[in-house]
């Protein structure tokens, strides 16, 4: 998935960290949600300016820096 149409970093909000579509809902928020056991759906629920496609770019967002950061390790 290409997230970068989704994930974006602006240096005033919320501290430079990314957020989805420039609202001020982080990836780091998205992913603790699903981390302390929260359904894509509870999250929907609760936050309606999402969709599904956001959670996924969190995800795919995740995966690439994380992928980055082992390659840089090695």
């Amino acid at each position: 998935m290409d997230y970068r149409n989704i994930i974006t970093i602006e240096p005033g909000k919320r501290g430079g960290k990314p957020c989805i579509r420039g609202m001020r809902i982080t990836v780091y928020d998205i992913l603790e949600y699903l981390a302390g056991g929260m359904t894509e759906a509870e999250i929907l629920q609760d936050f309606s300016e999402l969709t599904s496609e956001d959670i996924k770019a969190c995800l795919a967002f995740a995966a690439d820096r994380e992928k980055k950061l082992f390659v840089v390790s090695l």
